[in-house]
């Protein structure tokens, strides 16, 4: 009787075992019971450095912590995201490559670019959202005006182009400009930049009228008195300057939206490998020390589900995309 259960949970095994090898599972099976076994690779398409770069490194310490593997941050910057992007886009979609960007890579980007190497909607599967970022609109401190309203008030009154800055054309500086413009009827001109740090510089001397920018390079100017802090984008405060209002608070609609960083993996990634990878990071984002190096770089931590992520992503682009072609954004 032995001998004849052990023949047959042998023959079952192996009819199990063909079966899997025919239909591909036994890797894939295989690759989630043991994953993570080796280091992740973190491709941040930013600089290092930068605000986001340094928010990404504090994250995924954390995350390797949690995963019991190290987490390597590779900066690929370039093209305005899209050289790293599209090395991950590339990647095997077995979760040992992570891409951390922000909503530029998959929307922005979608409507400021004829051909992309990488597919917006397609190429990446999502895992987590990781920050919300507002941008600040500011003036010089020694501006006669204090907020949005007396602002349009003082523009209207001008005989001239009110000047505003921002990171470059087709960013979210210039789409919000060109929102306040048509909207509320002000003679405005965008001056586009390479960064925020030198349009802040420009509206400080007088060079520059006004400027959107990243609160966290705003903010060591506004609270020395160098330049003044009219409002803020997004859906409610920042946590980094809770005392500046949001547009909406001042009576502006339509800024409510606000950029995002968030987590992927390239398309394909088995289920199971990115729910442990959403866990990871997840617990990262939530640990005191991580949200406030988010809060203290500019960005608002708000971790959520892949599904959330996608949600997100639906809702937002076609308002992005509509924004860029309000501002005459062309596709190059």
């Amino acid at each position: 009787m032995k001998q004849s259960m052990f023949s047959g949970g042998r023959r079952d095994a192996l009819r199990f075992l063909s079966a899997a090898a025919a239909a591909g599972a036994w890797p894939a099976a295989w690759g989630q019971e043991t994953f993570p076994a080796k280091p992740i690779r973190v491709i941040v398409p930013f600089a290092p450095g930068g605000a986001i770069d340094v928010a990404v490194r504090a994250m995924t310490e954390k995350v390797s912590l949690e995963i019991g593997q190290p987490v390597v941050v590779d900066a690929k910057p370039g093209a305005g995201t899209i050289v790293g992007a599209d090395a991950a886009a590339k990647a095997a979609p077995d979760g040992y490559t992570v891409l951390v960007t922000t909503s530029s890579t998959t929307i922005n980007n979608a409507g400021a670019y004829k051909k992309l190497p990488y597919d917006p909607a397609t190429s990446f599967a999502p895992v987590t959202m990781v920050s919300l970022g507002s941008v600040m609109f500011a003036g010089p401190a020694t501006a006669p005006y204090g907020n949005l309203k007396e602002f349009a008030a003082w523009a209207k009154a001008q005989n001239r182009p009110i000047t505003f800055g921002s990171w470059g054309k087709g960013s979210s500086g210039h789409l919000f400009g060109e929102l306040l413009r048509t909207r509320y009827g002000l003679n405005m001109q965008h001056v586009p930049y390479k960064g925020d740090v030198q349009a802040l510089t420009d509206v400080r001397g007088g060079v520059l009228d006004t400027t959107f920018s990243s609160p966290v390079s705003a903010r060591p100017l506004v609270r020395a008195n160098y330049i003044k802090g009219l409002g803020m984008t997004g859906p409610r405060r920042s946590g980094g300057m809770p005392e500046l209002q949001t547009f909406g608070e001042q009576g502006f609609a339509g800024f409510e939206l606000a950029g995002y960083v968030a987590v992927y993996v390239p398309a394909g990634t088995p289920k199971p490998v990115i729910e442990r990878l959403n866990k990871a990071f997840v617990a990262a984002i939530r640990m005191p020390e991580v949200s406030q190096r988010l809060v203290d770089q500019g960005q608002d931590p708000i971790a959520s589900t892949p599904e959330e992520l996608a949600e997100v992503y639906k809702r937002d682009a076609p308002q992005w995309l509509a924004l860029m072609k309000a501002a005459g954004v062309e596709p190059e």
